[in-house]
């Protein structure tokens, strides 16, 4: 599991006074990156043959300015040419969302999906072990 801490900004804040629910979204991308690394580990996205393919999100309970965040990072199933990544969001030791994202190994150049590579394979398998 990859664990990554965001400190919200008060601009992430809403009418309502917590974090607003777009925000989540572009958190759990910045703790995929650990994972986008395994495919360009400079971030060169000349280099990262990977599309988002899906995401989804669950809002468990609120999200409050002030306090830091914990995105947890892991990697819930292997396809052909495809993963889902599994995530959550922990603030003040509890859980407060929960997320999936499919991203798939793709070819740019022939706008296809391609059978992820046994080295990329095996650093994910790696990350299923300790999932959130």
């Amino acid at each position: 599991m990859i664990t990554h801490e965001i400190f919200p900004r008060f601009y992430e804040t809403d009418a309502f006074g917590h974090i607003n629910n777009t925000v989540v979204a572009g958190w759990f991308e910045t703790g995929r990156e650990a994972i986008f690394r395994i495919f360009s580990p400079d971030l060169d996205p000349s280099r990262m043959n990977l599309i988002l393919a899906r995401i989804e999100i669950d809002f468990v309970a609120q999200i409050y300015y002030g306090h830091p965040v914990e995105i947890r990072t892991g990697v819930e199933r292997l396809g052909n040419s495809s993963f889902t990544v599994c995530q959550e969001a922990w603030q003040q030791g509890e859980c407060v969302a929960r997320g999936r994202a499919v991203q798939v190994y793709f070819d740019h150049g022939s706008q296809r999906p391609q059978p992820l590579p046994g080295v990329y394979r095996d650093a994910l398998a790696a990350l299923m072990e300790n999932k959130p």
